[in-house]
C-alpha cells in the first residue's frame, strides 16, 4: 500500500518560513515525479512545485519562484519544500503527490498524502 505523509505545516507570521516534508512508504520515489500542491479554502487545488525523478529538474509556480525550494532525498524516499518569505496568500492545505514526469497537472497524479495545513497570518 502506497502512503504519503506530509508534515511541517503550522501557523507562521508573514515573512516567516516553514519546511514541509513528505515521506513515503510502499513506493519508491525514483519511479515518479513528486509534486507539491495546495488548496486554499474555496479555491481550486493548484500546483506549487514539482521535481523530476530522472534528473532532479524542478518546476515552480510563478507565485513560488524565488521563495520556495523543492528538494528530495532519494535515500530516505523523502521530498521537502522549503518555504521562505511566506505571505498570507500562501495559506492552504499542502499536499505531496506522485505522478508522471513532466506533468504539473494534479489530475494526472496517482498518489496523494493527507495534506498539512499552512496558515500565514498578516
Amino acid at each position: 500500500e502506497v502512503q504519503l505523509v506530509e508534515s511541517g505545516g503550522g501557523l507562521v507570521q508573514a515573512g516567516g518560513s516553514l519546511r514541509l516534508s513528505c515521506a513515503s512508504s510502499g513506493v519508491t520515489f525514483d519511479d515518479y515525479a513528486i509534486g507539491w500542491f495546495r488548496q486554499a479554502p474555496g479555491e481550486e487545488r493548484e500546483v506549487v512545485s514539482c521535481i523530476s525523478h530522472s534528473d532532479g529538474s524542478t518546476y515552480y509556480a510563478e507565485s513560488a519562484k524565488g521563495r520556495f525550494t523543492i528538494s528530495r532525498d532519494t535515500a530516505k524516499n523523502a521530498v521537502y519544500l522549503q518555504m521562505n518569505s511566506l505571505k498570507p496568500e500562501d495559506t492552504g492545505v499542502y499536499y505531496c503527490a506522485l505522478g508522471p514526469e513532466g506533468s504539473v497537472t494534479g489530475d494526472k497524479y496517482d498518489y496523494w498524502g493527507q495534506g498539512t495545513q499552512v496558515t500565514v497570518s498578516s
